[in-house]
């Protein structure tokens, strides 16, 4: 009988090993694939939150688009970064070392407080108050919104940084960094993902730091580990097969199935599956 962790393994295409080489040039031939085959393309845009996932994946997109230059010698392919402070990020600190080992093509940064703070304003004043959890929400769905604005006026797709250990806990917003277009490092765990920024060079200090969504104002820079109960050295494990304490392992399982709606379209008349 197939166990709950078996079916989470196959459904994330989660490998127990892996070689970075050849998982870099996987995503790489997948985004240059993609842009190949729609010819009225020339950008990929990032949200840049400064973190491990979009910071490996926007270095990923620029190399394939210098790659896709180089082959066409031309300079019709683009990767667009882009920075969406709430405000001042507390990491700010990280942005330069962030940019410089990506390289982006461009460089476009969007305040998205004074949006966030006009939705919330027009909410309270029709009568809905948010939690500072739901306010959280609003920021990440506001940067969504930019993103693929940008991608609009670009000829543009978004990228997406979700992954194993974040699309098995539902650890994104719903329409918010949940939504892209193109998602490069899905089927990598985190410490899979930290693996190929140290074998592409990255600065130790970018895969090293402390994960964290920084969406709450009440708790800032909440790890995420904190916030899910659960650490990722356990959820790694989880999903490369092995074994974990039966604490860790109820509380994962039941964190998937809580948020299998999450990782699912809209439903329709045909669905069956949250019966």
């Amino acid at each position: 009988m197939t166990t709950l962790q078996q079916q989470v393994i196959e459904s994330l295409g989660v490998k127990p090993v892996i070689d970075p080489e050849e998982e870099i040039r996987r995503s790489i031939d997948f985004l240059k694939e993609y842009m190949e085959k729609h010819s009225f393309l020339e950008t990929f845009v990032l949200g840049l939150s400064l973190g491990q996932d979009s910071t490996l994946a926007g270095k990923l997109a620029q190399l394939a688009v210098n790659e896709l230059n180089d082959e066409l010698g031309s300079n019709k392919y683009r990767f667009i970064a882009v920075r969406l402070p709430y405000g001042v990020q507390a990491d700010e600190h990280d942005a330069k070392a962030v940019i410089e080992f990506i390289q982006p093509d461009e460089l476009i940064t969007v305040n998205v407080k004074p949006a966030v703070d006009a939705s919330i304003q027009s909410l309270l004043e029709s009568g809905i108050e948010l939690t500072d959890f739901l306010k959280g929400n609003e920021k990440a769905r506001e940067r969504m919104k930019v993103q693929y604005s940008i991608a609009g006026a670009r000829k543009g797709v978004v990228l997406g940084t979700d992954h194993a250990a974040e699309a098995i806990t539902g650890f994104f917003t719903k329409h918010g960094d949940g939504a892209a277009d193109l998602v490069p490092l899905f089927r990598l765990n985190k410490r899979q993902g930290k693996m190929l920024l140290k074998h592409l060079g990255s600065p130790e200090q970018l895969y090293m730091k402390t994960p964290t969504a920084d969406l709450e104002e009440n708790r800032p820079q909440l790890p995420d580990e904190v916030a899910l109960g659960v650490t990722y050295d356990e959820i790694d494990d989880y999903l490369e097969g092995k074994e974990i304490s039966k604490e860790s392992r109820e509380r994962l399982e039941g964190i998937y199935l809580k948020s299998e709606h999450k990782r699912r379209g809209p439903i329709t008349v045909f669905d069956d599956w949250w019966k």
